[in-house]
């Protein structure tokens, strides 16, 4: 196993201590989730940074990456969710777009056109890294300041709505023509 794939691994090794730190009662559990959550960011940043330095991106990494993406993100939501933080429609917004983005990207794949994320789809990435950290640290920890975390979540919603529109209106052509769909 190289360092990269170490890093992708660690990073979902991380969302059971998260999901325990935010859903469980105990003095500093915030701090605590916010540790966790950074670290594990940290994790999706080094990984392709190490990757590409040491020449060392492999299938399996590609395979991994975008899914411990997804189930730190959905985690962290999910928790926020039962903790009053996140509206439920947004987070369906934000994860629905996650999965219909795989979908799609699956189905361009089998078709030999490999969709790279978008600058809109990397900025969604940035914006709901900070904006789950925000919230997860919430009014306790930032004040009056917790608010960027709800305007935050309407950047999330906005970016990955207009991201999903760009794949599709620039991949779908090639991608979902007549005979994918039957």
């Amino acid at each position: 196993m190289n360092l990269p794939i170490f890093l992708t691994l660690l990073r979902i090794l991380f969302i059971p201590g998260l999901v325990v730190a935010l859903l469980t009662e105990f003095t500093g559990k915030e701090l605590t989730a916010f540790i966790i959550f950074v670290l594990a960011a940290l994790t999706d940043s080094l990984d392709g940074i190490v990757a590409r330095r040491r020449k060392q991106i492999t299938a399996l990494g590609k395979l991994l990456d975008p899914i411990a993406d997804k189930l730190l993100i959905a985690s962290a939501l999910i928790c926020l969710i039962q903790l009053g933080a996140v509206s439920a429609w947004m987070v369906v917004i934000i994860l629905g777009r996650e999965i219909a983005v795989t979908g799609f990207r699956a189905i361009a794949s089998s078709k030999g056109v490999i969709i790279s994320a978008s600058r809109i789809a990397k900025l969604k990435m940035l914006f709901e890294t900070i904006t789950i950290g925000i919230l997860i640290l919430g009014e306790k920890y930032l004040g009056s300041f917790s608010i960027l975390g709800q305007i935050g979540l309407w950047i999330v919603v906005f970016t990955a709505w207009m991201s999903a529109l760009e794949y599709y209106i620039k991949y779908g052509p090639l991608v979902l023509s007549k005979e994918t769909l039957e």
